[in-house]
């Protein structure tokens, strides 16, 4: 991958005429691949997968466990394949080959080939969503007095995947309740929304690798990083040890987080809800996660520590619990309200402590290692929820699992001082 980055100043020559906001909406599609359909649909799919295959909670858990492993191969394999491809063709390639895995998992039944695929989409949805931000980081480094609010917009496209999952999902099950293992359409239609995105995402991927490939003579200090702060940032490398406690808190986040996602439909199935009210429920959840870029971006602007990840990773907490603890359905709307105006910013938390404390050349590695330990988290969460769940106290215990280990992550990342 050449060294030249989106974060380079436009020349004088001519006024910038790049197309910042709709660039961010059109490259937000790759979040609503990787995270809004690829891993967080399966929470709807869940409870009528699990009624007709007879699974236990640990085996439904463990589905979104191994999708988890997935997305840590991915994170993993990310960075080496990000210096020999560009972003660009990795985020096209990564959603096609996950509206693939998506559609083969529709013709399996058994544990096993569900599994593997799961793991699959999990690799590919990690491209995807690593090269977005990336992308997505670049483009905000442009326009630095709205980089928080341009991040938000690439991270808030995983709304607009929640909310399609949540209207198109019960409609497919709806209509194809006559057939066997009805599920599997909805399978197909998921991975038909996949499909429709990624053409989408061609046109942003050929705008920013024509603009990449015109900004390799330009200047690499970005709008709003000359001076002093420019030589601070200039010579300093990506170390872990410098974000300790940002990572562990980090992961505190993957491990909470993923448990709601998974099992709080099955929740609320479970409590009685009917269909129409759990598609309110999972519609204005995603609703939240597209307002939310407007909700925080002046949080991530103005923190350069870890306090933007304890505050949100705390406010999640709160979400989780609710739904254990009630089933009083104003406070179950307030906690989806809650979470998905949260959650998504939490990972763009993360973005902007590294757009904050390094140069634009070590932006990929600290992103990287970001989303690792976020899915090293995700891989515990939802196994053992699951596990709880078939315990006493049932999903509801299991939930409150989630919310502790979200108050434990905003606790460690309080302690992650600006570098």
């Amino acid at each position: 991958m050449s060294r030249s980055n989106l974060s380079a100043a436009p020349t004088h020559d001519a006024p910038d005429r790049t197309p910042y906001v709709r660039l961010a909406l059109a490259l937000s599609l790759g979040a609503a691949v990787s995270l809004g359909i690829t891993r967080f649909a399966y929470g709807l799919l869940l409870p009528t997968m699990r009624e007709d295959l007879g699974w236990s909670y640990t085996l439904a858990g463990a589905m979104n466990t191994f999708n988890a492993v997935g997305y840590l191969l991915g994170a993993l394999a990310t960075p080496w394949l990000l210096q020999r491809s560009a972003p660009t063709a990795l985020l096209l390639w990564g959603s096609a080959l996950a509206t693939m895995f998506m559609a083969l998992s529709g013709f399996f039944t058994t544990a096993g080939p569900l599994l593997a695929q799961r793991v699959l989409a999990g690799v590919a949805s990690a491209l995807v969503f690593i090269a977005g931000g990336l992308l997505a980081a670049r483009l905000g480094a442009r326009q630095p007095h709205r980089s928080g609010f341009l991040l938000g917009l690439y991270y808030g496209g995983t709304g607009v995947g929640i909310v399609l999952s949540a209207l198109g999902v019960p409609w497919v099950l709806e209509r194809a309740a006559g057939q066997p293992h009805a599920w599997t359409w909805a399978w197909w239609g998921l991975a038909l929304l996949c499909a429709l995105a990624t053409a989408l995402l061609a046109w942003p991927a050929r705008v920013l690798a024509a603009s990449e490939a015109g900004l390799r003579a330009a200047p690499v200090a970005a709008p709003g990083e000359v001076g002093p702060a420019a030589h601070a940032l200039a010579g300093r490398v990506f170390r872990p040890r410098d974000f300790a406690f940002a990572l562990a808190g980090y992961a505190g986040f993957g491990v909470g987080y993923i448990g709601y996602m998974t099992f709080v439909i099955a929740l609320l199935r479970e409590q009685g809800s009917t269909p129409g009210a759990i598609t309110l429920y999972y519609a204005l959840l995603g609703v939240a996660v597209i307002a939310s870029s407007r909700i925080w971006a002046g949080l991530l602007d103005r923190h350069k520590n870890g306090q933007a990840l304890a505050r949100l990773n705390a406010l999640l907490g709160v979400a989780a619990i609710l739904p254990a603890l009630t089933t009083a359905w104003p406070l179950v709307i307030a906690s989806g309200l809650l979470f998905g105006g949260v959650f998504l910013s939490v990972v763009a938390s993360t973005t902007a402590l590294v757009r904050h404390n390094l140069p634009p050349a070590q932006w990929a590695a600290g992103i990287s290692a970001f989303t690792i330990v976020f899915a090293a988290g995700q891989i515990v969460g939802p196994t053992v929820v699951g596990f709880i769940a078939d315990g006493p106290g049932g999903l509801a215990r299991g939930l409150v699992f989630s919310a502790l280990a979200l108050w434990v992550g905003a606790a460690l990342a309080l302690r992650q001082r600006a570098l």
